[in-house]
């Protein structure tokens, strides 16, 4: 850590220096290594997937990388922050893989592996903290035995994970929303008093996004892929937990679990349930509201970000009473 190094630097003038490198690492390595990546083969499911054929896909392994480095550089490391680093990586990297595979990699094997990253945080989580959850908004909190805890932060990760990964189709769309659930909880654990350094975490993780979104926003140069969407959801699981009040997860990316949360809940009661529901929307979201509702990309962006701001706003009033 450069702290370390350089002992006379204020702390507060090492953490300024330490966004400005996260973003302007993240832009100058987007710029020098996209032609490196793997090229989008345009997805003919998607509403204007061909559009995307032939544009360098993947990106996400270069903010992620980016975040770990200047986490690395500027942040005191402790051994339960190690872990979740390491996690973070395996997560981003098995999204990498799939992305440059020329045969994307089954639904059930992505899954699997989620689920033993989201056990991992868990196991983590637990051996470093309390199973106490806040309700932060009501002032109460309870304990609740350790393997129920588990449990249901197994489901939280794994379901933030996937429902980013679902989220991510329109140019610019879980880049954005992810920014603003992690400035979300930025404010709730400075509200909250929560330790700094996990709060600064999610300054350093919005400015690495921000750097993708250079690139990124309408009309895209380049695309996250897996990569970054995977590891975009389990960071908002692991901030999420670590603010003491795991139940802020759902206002906090609820555009975010609609957009890509009934798509998954759909495609799963039709394919072990032969429920049919929802036969009338298109999922995710964000195609229904294109593809039926005639919404441009960049009005689906706004609108969505505008709804999660709103709901942002709600939550750190009421965090903050």
């Amino acid at each position: 850590m450069l702290q370390s190094l350089l002992p006379g630097i204020s702390g507060s003038l090492m953490a300024f220096c330490g966004i400005l490198f996260a973003f302007a690492v993240t832009v100058f390595a987007t710029a020098k290594l996209a032609p490196f990546l793997p090229k989008d083969g345009g997805r003919e499911y998607a509403h204007d997937g061909k559009l995307s054929a032939g544009k360098p896909r993947g990106a996400g392994i270069i903010f992620v990388l980016a975040f770990v480095g200047a986490v690395l550089l500027f942040v005191p490391l402790d051994a339960e922050l190690v872990i979740y680093l390491i996690l973070i990586v395996i997560c981003m990297m098995t999204g990498y893989l799939d992305d440059a595979s020329k045969t994307p990699w089954g639904e059930y094997k992505k899954g699997f592996l989620d689920l033993c990253v989201a056990a991992m945080v868990a196991f983590t989580y637990l051996k470093y903290n309390p199973s106490t959850v806040d309700l932060a908004i009501l002032g109460m909190s309870f304990a609740l035995p350790a393997w129920v805890f588990a449990v249901l932060t197994v489901i939280l990760v794994w379901t933030s994970v996937n429902v980013t990964n679902c989220s991510d189709g329109v140019d610019g769309l879980s880049g954005t929303l992810t920014i603003i659930s992690v400035m979300t909880i930025y404010a709730v654990d400075l509200i909250r008093e929560r330790s700094e350094s996990y709060a600064y975490l999610n300054l350093l993780f919005a400015v690495c996004i921000l750097g993708y979104l250079w690139y990124n926003a309408t009309p895209s140069k380049l695309m996250m892929g897996d990569a970054g969407s995977r590891a975009m959801g389990l960071f908002i699981s692991i901030a999420i937990l670590k603010t003491g009040a795991p139940i802020l997860y759902v206002p906090v990316a609820l555009v975010t679990i609609l957009d890509g949360g009934l798509g998954l809940i759909k495609v799963s009661l039709i394919r072990f349930l032969k429920i049919h529901i929802m036969t009338n929307i298109r999922t995710p979201l964000h195609d229904h509201v294109r593809k039926v509702w005639n919404w441009s990309n960049t009005q689906t962006v706004f609108r969505f970000a505008i709804i999660q701001i709103i709901l942002a706003a709600a939550v750190v009033y009421g965090v903050g009473l």
